[in-house]
């Protein structure tokens, strides 16, 4: 029997800051749990994304954009929604799933020079880690 936790990172399109959440869960968890992203719509793997990641050492490259149907099986115990949109339109998860919600800044829609982009980008993946640290702490503490 395992003990693993299945986490589900929603957000609108799945492109971006559930991409982010989802790649820092990964890391931090580990085998701890399985950690799933989707969102509401499909957007497809925004590649700001991925290169915001990798510059802080973490590949979400292998990441793929995923409608939150998909999941309708698997009994989650964690649904975190990261943006207002997907927690307005959440799926009810027949399940016990604790649904936590913080709405972060969609980067996609970022404007301005190639550096102020950049800059938004980076300042939700830090706030977006520093999320899921928190996460990791609150909900996974070692027993």
């Amino acid at each position: 029997m395992s003990d693993k936790k299945n986490v589900l990172v929603l957000c609108t399109g799945n492109s971006c800051r559930s991409q982010l959440l989802h790649g820092y869960l990964e890391q931090l968890l580990g085998d701890r749990a399985n950690v799933y992203s989707a969102g509401v719509e499909v957007h497809g793997l925004n590649p700001r994304a991925v290169q915001t990641m990798a510059a802080d050492g973490v590949d979400i490259s292998h990441h793929t954009s995923n409608h939150v149907d998909e999941y309708a099986a698997v009994p989650f115990d964690y649904v975190l929604t990261v943006c207002d949109h997907a927690n307005e339109v959440c799926p009810v998860f027949p399940s016990s799933a604790q649904k936590l919600h913080h709405n972060f800044q969609d980067p996609a829609k970022a404007t301005g020079s190639e550096a102020e982009i950049t800059q938004q980008f980076n300042s939700v993946r830090d706030q977006v880690k520093a999320y899921a640290q928190d996460f990791v702490q609150t909900q996974f503490q070692t027993r």
